[in-house]
């Protein structure tokens, strides 16, 4: 096994957000085609949560590359947190303002209020979690125009469920939750990831005992899930262009899986 197709098995962890990485699995594929069926309802806002590494970001991020050839989406990916600088950009996406034109709520209002549109835009924010409440009440009453429609992604913390956060008990419609891999679904994850980019060697490197000791280590989350493969698949590379004879080459050992884990952080040295 050459030292690029280790390379090339590496880079298909890297920890980025592309909807061409979007990975199919039965569960995770019957909730994303339920938020698309949420987008058609006549909703004002909906709710996207789970808890970090679940795929919200992946969510949003296929909803926009799907949807956008139809109809008009904007995407947010990286939360912009002055309220003048979020109805700023708002006004320029959806009806071409001057960028530099300064606005506040009361101008932002009136300019959704008056425009006419053959359909509702969609917003999709993600990290919403990372605005204040006083904007979030205010993208809220935007929504309450029915001339926009939200597509809220956020986290669900261990110490507070954020759908019970005063604005979202009566405003948000319809909620999606996502959550962590199971175990059987983390092996599929990890092997179609590979296969989809050609790396069939690398997939059957895999066993049920090291897919066992990925989940045990992980927990099912697929960021988390990544780091730790791409650590992985990093060691080997560096192991091959060495001409190391110390582990081997044709299965994953755990025993790199738990030098990647310490490497990552997902258990203490």
């Amino acid at each position: 096994m050459k030292s690029s197709i280790y390379t090339n098995s590496k880079d298909v962890f890297i920890d980025a957000v592309n909807p061409k990485d979007y990975v199919q699995l039965d569960r995770v594929s019957t909730i994303y085609q339920s938020l698309k069926n949420s987008v058609k309802k006549p909703l004002k806002m909906i709710l996207l949560y789970g808890k970090p590494g679940t795929g919200k970001s992946m969510f949003l991020s296929k909803l926009h590359q799907d949807l956008s050839k139809n109809q008009e989406v904007h995407y947010y990916m990286t939360p912009i947190i002055d309220e003048s600088e979020f109805y700023r950009v708002l006004a320029h996406d959806l009806y071409g303002f001057s960028e530099n034109k300064e606005l506040n709520f009361t101008q932002i209002m009136k300019i959704i209020q008056t425009k006419e549109t053959q359909e509702v835009p969609l917003i999709l924010l993600d990290e919403a979690q990372l605005y204040s409440d006083s904007l979030m009440e205010k993208i809220r009453l935007l929504s309450d125009t029915r001339k926009l429609k939200f597509v809220i992604a956020l986290h669900k913390t261990q110490t507070e469920d954020l759908i019970a956060k005063e604005h979202f008990q009566t405003r948000i419609w319809e909620s999606v939750e996502l959550k962590n891999a199971s175990m059987a679904e983390s092996k599929i994850y990890i092997q179609k990831k590979l296969m989809k980019a050609n790396c069939f060697d690398s997939a059957n490197m895999f066993t049920n005992k090291s897919i066992k000791l990925i989940y045990k280590l992980t927990n099912g989350n697929y960021r988390d899930t990544n780091k730790l493969l791409y650590s992985v698949f990093e060691i080997y590379e560096h192991y091959y262009k060495h001409n190391s004879s110390k582990i081997s080459m044709d299965k994953i050992s755990n025993k790199i899986i738990e030098m990647s884990a310490i490497h990552t952080g997902l258990i203490d040295a």
